[in-house]
């Protein structure tokens, strides 16, 4: 049987785990490991320990390594451990991530069904004219950007997640469904500035609580899993506006507002069904037992060497997390790199009107909208397990970069539908492959402590999102149907996301360098309580 008699624990006012002394560290290695070196992987990060399923495992993975145990696990062996461990994360993925990415359906289906609605006769029945259409579908995001970082800052501080979440679905839900009863374009206007209030808090929200129960190497796959959620939801939101629409004069209520009510009404009634299946954290959560919560916390600190996802053993407030956040040139860089993704991603709240130049009819150019969304799922999910099982970051970003940028540039170059729709069906599983990884490096480049980790996530979401108030503006009309303008400015958006990953690349290589000389500055990096003696020796950040 395995022990290590010397480590100790105690837990904070949270339940979280803070390590305390380690006299006489013992180090458990699995026999097989005995005749392979512990390797590092192609970005030279510390492999330490990764969570996956079962098809994840080869020959060639460093083997799992159990050191500085809480007292629950010290007497068990390094089988009994990997198998708790497997069940563990297994357990978590099953409750977790069905009802997160239905959630996330959910959301994007109530901030996008305007794009459908425009096919029927919104913009007729509330006298649109100009470009107030598009200034409704902007003006969502003046919320959605400034409530970002207080949602996270809130949901770090008040450690109830399946509280949390279950608020945001009933307020923006409700507003979602009274959309349906607007009767002009200062009504459609308000209601979206408060629909964006409202949905501020989910996403970045979502990222934080999926970074509190997976550790590094297991994240980015989870990321998409979740974010899985937007292609399906921009996939079957076509096909579920083809029949809605076709409701149009039921009861003498148009097309469109019966999509805003049923599709507002869905997520108001599933509000119970996420208060009783989300977890909290891993600390307080009720439907682990205490070795299934010490596995994932001592995962969790394993991530850096022996530190604890723990605000108060690093030394810092909610706000001194914000300082340390906007200090870090890291959390500029992934900033930048998603919103200038993001510029580009402006289109997707007009493809149904890009796919519309194909010249079908409504209900075909719904339906060709969802093969491309459907296609970036499986593509998106591959390409983010490969990175988690490399530990290779930037890699993987620029390469569905570059394929984005060719898929741009085929519907400027010609009409032919052939070549236009090949060019839809590899723009966005190329979108959205990178933007899994891209939000999957904030967490990884700066992982603690929480507070700060809660406001990066926050910042990156929001920020990122500010480019949709002006976007809209790229693809009228009559720019159809090539949109010269929208899709050269979206290639130029794509080079400067190149350039900033490249310059990430730099960056991180040259703290890896850092820290193996010895001369990093992990105080700043971590905060006050974080003096590096806890950092394990071979921890690297994944570029």
């Amino acid at each position: 049987m395995s022990a290590e008699k010397g480590a100790k624990y105690s837990n904070d006012s949270d339940g979280e785990q803070i390590f305390v002394s380690q006299p006489d560290k013992v180090e458990y290695v699995n026999a097989e490991s005995e005749k392979h070196d512990i390797k590092e992987d192609v970005t030279g990060a510390n492999s330490n320990l990764t969570s996956v399923d079962d098809d994840e495992e080869d020959d060639d993975k460093p083997k799992d390594h159990y050191i500085n145990l809480p007292e629950s696990l010290q007497h068990m062996t390094q089988e009994e451990l990997k198998e708790l461990d497997r069940k563990t994360t297994r357990k978590i993925d099953f409750r977790l991530l069905p009802m997160m990415m239905f959630i996330y359906i959910l959301n994007f289906l109530d901030r996008t069904n305007i794009t459908n609605a425009r096919l029927d006769t919104l913009e007729a029945d509330l006298k649109l004219v100009g470009n107030q259409y598009q200034v409704c579908i902007s003006i969502l995001f003046v919320g959605y950007i400034l409530f970002q970082v207080p949602a996270n800052m809130i949901l770090n501080k008040f450690g109830r997640p399946s509280i949390f979440i279950t608020v945001v679905m009933t307020t923006w839900g409700a507003i979602s469904t009274v959309t349906g009863a607007v009767q002009n374009y200062a009504g459609l206007a308000a209601t979206r500035v408060f629909l964006g209030v409202a949905e501020s808090a989910f996403f970045c929200s979502a990222l934080m609580i999926l970074s509190m129960w997976y550790d590094k190497k297991s994240l980015a796959t989870r990321n998409t899993l979740l974010f899985a959620g937007n292609p399906l939801s921009s996939a079957f939101s076509g096909l579920l506006a083809a029949g809605i629409l076709k409701m149009g004069g039921l009861g003498g209520i148009a097309g469109w507002r019966w999509l805003f009510i049923l599709e507002g009404g869905i997520t108001v009634l599933a509000v119970p069904f996420a208060y009783f299946v989300l977890p909290d954290k891993p600390a307080n959560t009720k439907f682990l037992s205490q070795q299934e919560k010490d596995i994932i916390q001592w995962k969790l600190r394993q991530d850096l060497g022996d530190v604890g996802d723990s605000d108060a053993e690093a030394r810092v407030t909610t706000w001194q997390g914000f300082k340390l956040a906007i200090k870090d040139e890291k959390m500029w860089m992934v900033t930048g790199q998603l919103s200038t993704l993001v510029c580009a991603c402006g289109i997707v709240n007009f493809f149904p009107t890009i796919v519309a130049t194909l010249n079908f009819n409504r209900t075909v150019t719904l339906c060709l909208t969802a093969p491309p969304y459907l296609l970036a799922v499986p593509v998106s999910y591959y390409w983010a397990r490969h990175a988690d099982k490399t530990g290779e970051r930037s890699f993987h970003i620029l390469i569905p970069l570059a394929v984005t940028t060719i898929s741009f540039v085929i519907p400027v170059a010609t009409t032919n539908f052939a070549a236009r729709y090949f060019s839809y069906c590899i723009m966005i599983p190329g979108i959205i492959g990178a933007y899994v990884v891209i939000i999957t490096w904030m967490p990884n480049s700066c992982p603690r402590p929480p507070a700060k980790r809660a406001v990066s996530i926050a910042l990156m979401i929001g920020l990122s999102n500010s480019p949709y108030t002006w976007t809209a503006f790229l693809y009228p009309l009559s720019d159809g149907p090539r949109y010269i303008k929208g899709m050269s400015c979206n290639i130029a958006f794509l080079v400067m996301a190149i350039i900033l990953t490249v310059m990430l690349r730099i960056r991180l290589k040259q703290l890896n360098k850092k820290i193996e000389n010895g001369t990093m500055d992990w105080q700043k990096e971590l905060g006050e309580g974080n003096d590096g003696s806890k950092i394990d020796a071979d921890f690297r950040y994944l570029y």
